[in-house]
Parts: structure tokens; sequence; C-alpha cells
């Protein structure tokens, strides 16, 4: 049986809101064989579902999709984020660390 990986993307590195977030991406599992073309350098496989990644809007959409066409659906939950809350009074404190 063939594997579907399903994850929601964080936030690039470019961006400070959390815009374009909160969504699932589905993309199938590279299970078929690889093989290496000598006269290119490329490396090659038979089959094209490696470069599909298909969006949803919840993660119940995903598996459901993944499970109607046959994909046992591997999920992999978003990292909790860790906010640090910070002032701008902060900087001017008579007691903060110089350095």
């Amino acid at each position: 049986m063939s594997y579907a990986r399903i994850y929601s993307p964080s936030k690039t590195a470019m961006q400070q809101g959390r815009a374009k977030t909160g969504y699932w991406v589905l993309e199938y599992n590279d299970c078929d064989a690889k093989y290496y073309d000598p006269l290119m350098g490329w490396t090659g496989s038979i089959s094209t579902e490696h470069e599909v990644s298909l969006e949803f809007k919840t993660l119940e959409a995903a598996s459901t999709f993944a499970e109607s066409i046959g994909l046992n659906p591997v999920v992999e939950q978003p990292h909790a984020r860790k906010i640090q809350k910070k002032s701008y009074a902060d900087n001017f404190r008579h007691d903060r660390p110089r350095g």
C-alpha cells in the first residue's frame, strides 16, 4: 500500500506574520524505484506522483481524500510555537545585560 505524507507547512523565513499558513498539504510518498541516466547524469523515476502536492483546508479533508484513493495517510503534526513576550521599553532598562 502506498503512503501519503500530510503536514501543515510553517511560515517561511521571509514572513513576519502568519498569513499563508494554517492549511494542510498532501504529498505522495516516493516509493517507486529510481534509476540513474548515465548519459545526462540525471536521476529519474517512472512515476510523476512525487511531484504532486495538494492543499486542503482541514486535516480531515486531506485524510479522507488519501483514504478514498487507497493511500495510507501519515500525519505530521505542526510544532507548537514558543512565544516570547518582548517590549520595546525593555531596550532601555537600566538592569538589562549589555554586550
